[in-house]
Order: C-alpha cells, then structure tokens, then sequence
C-alpha cells in the first residue's frame, strides 16, 4: 500500500511538472499563408501559366484538326494528339505535385521553427482547433518572408 501511495504521488509530481512545461497548442491559417507568401504565388502562377499552355495546345490542336480532310488522317491526328496531350497531362501533374510539395514544405518547416521559438508542443491547421491554442500564423509568414526561396 505504501508503494501505491508513492507511486500515486510520483506520478501526480510528474502530471504536474508537464503541465507546467507544456507550451500548449499552436495553429496556422494555411489558407492564410499561402496568400501571404510569395514563393507559393509564385508557384501558383507558374503552374496556372502550365495549365493554360496546355489549354492553348487543345485549342491549337482543335484549328489543325478541322482542316483535315480524310477520316483516315483525322483518326492518326486523334491518335497522336491524344498522346502528345497524355504527356503534357503527366508533366504538369508531376510540376504542380512537385511545386506544391516544395512550398508545403518550406510553410512546415517555418511552422516548425515557430514551434520550437514558443515552445509550443504542437501545431494544427486552424480547421482542426474547435477552442483554444495559439495563432501562429502571422509568425510563420514572417519566417517565410525571411527565408530565402
């Protein structure tokens, strides 16, 4: 029984020292930081920028087909401009994949560095805190604006 007892009190010490360091719980605005960072601008008007050359290509493509006067070559023509379409899909899947992964990155770890300088414990997206926590949003864009691309 007295071991009980002490090991109770151990671990009520332990509950207490935690909570006395624990930072709490930060959370960023990640819709917010993205429209204040402009690497991720950026970003976003290069890949947009993709995005279009490949609806100019449809539309290129499309002139070049009406002029085609056998079924034979309208077939080849479909065949081959599906293809070439094909691959500039994939490249610009693996360019936007690419370039948001990078800019995800670069807001992770500001977030993390803002963590670490607060001490906070963790941090959330704003959508995933129903009460509470701390904003850091504003903290991370300013290390984003900091850092170099």
């Amino acid at each position: 029984m007295k071991n009980f007892k002490l090991g109770l009190a151990i671990l009520a010490i332990a509950a207490f020292t935690g909570m006395a360091n624990a930072g709490g719980v930060g959370y960023i605005d990640y819709a917010k930081v993205i429209d204040n960072y402009d690497y991720a601008k950026q970003v976003t008007k290069e890949v947009d920028a993709k995005g279009l050359e490949m609806q100019q290509f449809l539309v290129d493509k499309e002139k070049e087909y009406k002029s085609l006067d056998t079924p034979l070559k309208k077939q080849t023509f479909e065949a081959k401009t599906a293809e070439e379409f094909k691959a500039k899909q994939d490249a610009y899947v693996s360019l936007k994949n690419k370039r948001e992964q990078e800019v995800y990155t670069k807001i992770k770890e500001a977030a993390k560095a803002v963590m670490v300088e607060q001490k906070l414990d963790a941090v959330m997206d704003v959508r995933a805190v129903f009460i509470g926590g701390v904003d850091i949003s504003d903290s991370v864009i300013a290390k984003l604006k900091g850092a170099k691309k």
